[in-house]
């Protein structure tokens, strides 16, 4: 499907932001992909880490069991090993999940070098040790079950410690570092490229691949991709899944190349420096030693989107089934009240621009939606970009009723399932509101509209600022989380039989 810009952006009047518009919503369009590959290597370095760990803790429960029951180190050593460590100890799976739980609290399944920093796995197998204990604290005594303790922390955590440089050697043996390092594109000078290009912490043994650098000044060097004016599009030409912004970069500069980059779903990080830009929360991470700062996304991750989409589809199919006499019911009382079909369906703008249908209980008579045009100068809003007029005559009787308590929306339930939308995000605006957009607006378009949002619960149409509008849903997308959205979920409920700003 087309992105709304190609009829949309003729329509226009500005222009000359065009371009930065088209290019973002092509990297809007393609920032899934970006963050499926993340997503996909962060599973398999975390299954094989997982099955590296559980390997071992069955070599260390041998190693127990031999010196325990066979004295293979004598006899002396084996009586100590019975009173220290009875049958049973490590013991078994619930060991085993013991371990994976601390190591992923621990953050022993990240990327990068930590997972291997003795002192984090050290942290990680000594809580792993103390959760299985708590039991046999009250009927083995204090004394014994710390001596228990110590022995099997460190017999886990010295396995795991040779375990870690061990996988990583043998990965690097049977598969070159390039072949699963992120794509990296680097900007700013020249020099400042080069430099970062030869860090350790961003080589492929790192996890990074160096395509190129794109450069800051004009004209750019011969070697360089291109010149950072077209950034959003030298960006999906060099197939880009890792953003490092090198050396000193003026702050509009840094402001344009974050957000292209984040639109893309690329990760973003940051050689040293000064920080002062709104919309990011930078956080420190190490390779090999050094630190770099790493730049959080103002948009959905693809550890997040996974969960954002198992609510939406438990969500969705929850309610379908639980409100389908409902839909019955509406569906009879639109029939009866004028004549038409029970579904209204509309063209309306989704992710990255593309068009789709929203689907709702039809409120108006057939052939309302063309005679929009003849009311605009009824809006109740000065702002063109957000539409509605008070005791529409093109409402019907039921419809009048439906839309106070928004039941007209519940078919949207089926375009959540479809995955066109998500029960809560940023409201899907008309191809003839998105002609009227500048580049900030755009920013909506980084993740899946949603049937409720940050908008309808503060108010609906009460906010009348479309600016406040685009605010609000920029800093839900910012700091999205599963808390956010169930809090929106239940603050919806309340505004829509308050009628809290329904026209």
């Amino acid at each position: 499907m087309e992105p709304v810009l190609r009829d949309a952006q003729r329509k226009s009047p500005v222009t000359a932001v065009a371009i930065p518009i088209r290019a973002r919503l092509h990297l809007q369009q393609r920032a899934p992909d970006n963050l499926r590959r993340h997503l996909l290597r962060g599973i398999r370095r975390t299954t094989v880490l997982i099955g590296a760990d559980l390997l071992v803790l069955a070599v260390v429960a041998a190693i127990v069991w031999a010196v325990r029951e066979q004295a293979v180190l004598g006899s002396g050593l084996a009586n100590a090993a019975r009173a220290l460590l009875p049958p049973g100890t490590p013991n078994g799976w619930q060991f085993g999940l013991a371990l994976i739980i601390a190591c992923a609290v621990t953050g022993n399944y990240g990327q990068g070098h930590e997972r291997r920093n003795p002192g984090r796995l050290f942290l990680g197998c000594a809580l792993a040790a103390a959760l299985p204990l708590w039991a046999t604290l009250w009927t083995r005594g204090f004394g014994l079950v710390v001596a228990q303790y110590a022995v099997v922390t460190a017999l886990v955590w010295a396995g795991l410690l040779i375990e870690r440089l061990t996988v990583d050697r043998l990965v690097a043996r049977v598969a070159r570092p390039e072949q699963n390092a992120a794509r990296t594109v680097f900007v700013g000078s020249a020099p400042d490229c080069v430099d970062a290009m030869r860090n350790p912490a961003l080589q492929a043994t790192s996890g990074y691949r160096g395509v190129g650098f794109i450069d800051l000044h004009t004209p750019p060097a011969a070697e360089a991709l291109g010149h950072i004016d077209a950034f959003a599009a030298l960006l999906p030409k060099a197939r880009a899944e890792v953003v490092v912004v090198s050396g000193q970069v003026p702050q509009w500069r840094f402001q344009e190349v974050v957000d292209a980059a984040l639109a893309a779903g690329c990760e973003v990080l940051l050689v040293p420096r000064a920080i002062e830009l709104a919309g990011v929360e930078p956080t420190t991470v190490r390779r090999r030693g050094r630190v770099l700062i790493n730049l959080t996304a103002p948009r959905l991750r693809g550890q997040q989107q996974i969960v954002k989409w198992a609510l939406d589809v438990v969500g969705a199919t929850v309610g379908l089934i639980v409100l389908s006499p409902l839909f019955a019911l509406l569906a009879v009382l639109v029939k009866l009240d004028s004549p038409g079909p029970v579904f209204f369906r509309q063209s309306r703008v989704g992710r990255g621009g593309r068009f789709f249908e929203i689907i709702k209980f039809r409120t108006m008579r057939t052939g309302a939606a063309e005679q929009r045009d003849d009311l605009s100068a009824q809006n109740m809003y000065a702002d063109q970009r957000i539409f509605k007029i008070p005791r529409d005559p093109r409402i019907t009787r039921s419809g009048r009723w439906m839309r106070r308590a928004s039941l007209d929306e519940l078919p949207q339930l089926i375009n959540v399932l479809r995955g066109e939308m998500s029960l809560v995000g940023p409201r899907p605006p008309l191809p003839s509101e998105v002609a009227l957009y500048e580049v900030h607006h755009y920013a909506r378009f980084d993740v899946k509209p949603g049937m409720t949002g940050p908008w309808q619960v503060s108010g609906r149409n009460d906010v009348a600022d479309f600016e406040q509008v685009i605010s609000l849903e920029t800093e839900y997308i910012r700091r999205w989380s599963v808390a956010q959205d169930l809090w929106i979920l239940c603050r919806t409920v309340p505004a829509v039989l308050a009628r809290r700003g329904a026209h």
